[in-house]
């Protein structure tokens, strides 16, 4: 059973996430702080308690944005610690998840917090404590990639993607009407959709070969053009797409 605090300084979020967990039958017991600070000092508690101890803490869910310090300031406090809980960020936005990553959060919730996808966190976390059984993930629908958007989860179809960029575990998404961040590896994506007429052209980007507009050379550097957007392709990977883009139809 996992032993949980939630941090957030918006009172009725702070409430409705405790809600959440409570109901969930991986945590054993959740607790609220107000603040980062207010986090802190209960965590110091919980360390100086030990991980048996009745003061221990498994799992953070963070919030990021607060007066004073901020999550982000918390969750690199904690780095520094020997055996420091896990995190969960649970923010209202999308533009930290890369930070988030690169802090070794377990997961990136986005606000408002729905009940399953909050769930997909206290399984990641459980699994990482060895407080549940590991439980098989049905495989996703081959033609669509489920993205979340303002806390609901949409299903954008792979022939629309035209691009994806790395950033750090997490992917960027690229379409005609935008772009949506997924928690994939790039070289995920890379073996997932091989078949699928993507191919890597640079240690950043994998290209939907349909959406290819010009292959560009100009003083030995080589780039591609999809739509508007001009993306540099590295030695390595220049002589793979020429092949491929000459057997396209």
């Amino acid at each position: 059973m996992l032993r949980a605090l939630a941090v957030d300084d918006e009172r009725p979020s702070l409430e409705e996430l405790l809600y959440l967990l409570h109901a969930d039958p991986r945590i054993g017991s959740a607790e609220g702080a107000g603040d980062a600070t207010e986090a802190l000092r209960r965590i110091n508690r919980a360390l100086e308690s030990g991980p048996g101890g009745p003061e221990a803490i498994d799992v953070v869910f963070l919030d990021i944005q607060m007066p004073g310090l901020d999550g982000l300031d918390l969750a690199r406090l904690l780095t520094g610690f020997a055996r420091p809980p896990l995190v969960v960020f649970v923010t209202a936005h999308e533009d930290f998840a890369v930070q988030a990553f690169d802090l070794k959060a377990v997961d990136y919730v986005l606000k408002p917090v729905r009940k399953e996808r909050l769930a997909e966190a206290v399984r990641r976390a459980a699994e990482l404590r060895g407080a549940a059984p590991h439980i098989p993930v049905h495989e996703p629908d081959p033609d669509h990639i489920p993205v979340e958007l303002g806390g609901v989860t949409r299903f954008v179809a792979v022939e629309d993607i035209t691009h994806v960029e790395a950033q750090g575990d997490y992917a960027r998404l690229y379409t005609d009407k935008g772009s949506h961040l997924v928690r994939i590896p790039l070289s995920t994506l890379e073996e997932r959709w091989r078949t699928r007429g993507f191919v890597r052209i640079h240690r950043r980007h994998l290209v939907a070969l349909r959406h290819i507009g010009e292959l560009r050379l100009d003083a030995g550097t080589v780039s591609v053009l999809i739509g508007s957007e001009e993306l540099q392709v590295s030695r390595r990977h220049t002589r793979e797409l020429r092949d491929l883009l000459m057997r396209r139809p």
